[in-house]
């Protein structure tokens, strides 16, 4: 938790870089540009779908009257517009990390490297293509998860959690691979995943409620339409944020694991070789042997046996006769 804590504060001070803030503005006029297009040739056959999606169903039309009844006639005017802005947020979250996780990664993890890792080596282990087909595939998962949840958006606490957990696990993915792309082989970036597996994965869920804490700017009721093109901005600049700090976040834990993992890797690589082979277990307590030496001082020898493969040694015996 101590480099969580440490990986942490390091992204944030980074955040103030020139470079970070400049880098952030490219997926911020990519997204921004896209929500607007989308939003100018799309908006006004979105809410009419939805509203007439609305009214064929029998329970929510009978709501809607018993609305118009009390005097809230307003609500059902602006109840469809609601819907489809509270489907599109989920869609800027997913672009805004997806265009981050792409345009602004590498470069951030660039950064991150020549400042703090400058001697750490470059293996190379996936390039943009494999990293745009990573991102890419998981993107497409999470689209899929997070409509599947749809239906339990509707129970109070399910909402708060659900959401944030899909884009937690996105985030978990997606920056992982890509910090680690440039530098980590494919064999070191699997390990390091594995060993690492549940700091990252705290890691990738603050990330995802992160995310989430930008959608607060929506619940402001009715305002909503009126200011969504000024919403729709200020929550696509601040989804390019707080991605921005995750990634960076991301990159300075990984490279210090993969960076530590190596070092690990070196030491047990030179560990010393024995200095001797290892001495016969009765080296130390066998008895000295007893011969008839010649010069019948002692009765012990004190000769040194012969090496192995040395000739026999041919002790002088005196005649028996």
């Amino acid at each position: 938790m101590s480099r969580l804590a440490d990986s942490f504060w390091r992204a944030a001070a980074y955040c103030l870089h020139p470079r970070v803030i400049g880098l952030s503005l490219l997926p911020l006029i990519v997204s921004a540009a896209l929500a607007f297009g989308l939003g100018y040739f799309f908006w006004e056959a979105a809410v009419a779908g939805v509203r007439a999606t609305m009214e064929s169903w029998s329970l929510i039309d009978g709501m809607l009257k018993w609305l118009d009844s009390l005097g809230a006639a307003s609500f059902r005017t602006v109840l469809a517009p609601i819907i489809v802005l509270a489907m599109a947020v989920p869609a800027l979250v997913v672009l805004s990390l997806l265009l981050v996780a792409l345009l602004m990664t590498p470069s951030m993890v660039d950064l991150v490297a020549q400042r703090r890792f400058a001697s750490l080596e470059r293996k190379r282990g996936a390039g943009f293509v494999a990293s745009l087909s990573w991102s890419l595939g998981h993107t497409v998962l999470c689209v899929v998860l997070l409509i599947a949840s749809l239906p339990f958006w509707l129970i109070p606490p399910l909402a708060l959690i659900l959401p944030p957990l899909i884009w937690g696990w996105l985030g978990y993915r997606v920056f992982t691979f890509d910090v680690l792309a440039e530098h980590a082989s494919g064999p070191e970036r699997r390990r390091l995943i594995s060993e690492h597996r549940m700091p990252l994965l705290v890691l990738g869920l603050a990330t995802g409620y992160l995310g989430a804490a930008p959608a607060a700017i929506w619940a402001l009721g009715a305002l909503t339409i009126a200011f969504a093109p000024v919403l729709i901005l200020v929550s696509v600049w601040l989804y390019t944020l707080v991605f921005a700090f995750s990634s960076l976040w991301f990159a300075h834990y990984a490279l210090a694991a993969l960076q530590e993992m190596r070092r690990a890797d070196t030491l047990s690589d030179r560990a010393p070789d024995p200095v001797m082979d290892a001495l016969p277990a009765n080296y130390a307590t066998a008895p000295p042997r007893i011969v008839d030496d010649v010069d019948g001082v002692d009765g012990v020898d004190d000769r040194q046996d012969p090496a192995p493969g040395a000739a026999p040694r041919i002790e002088n015996k005196p005649s028996p006769l």
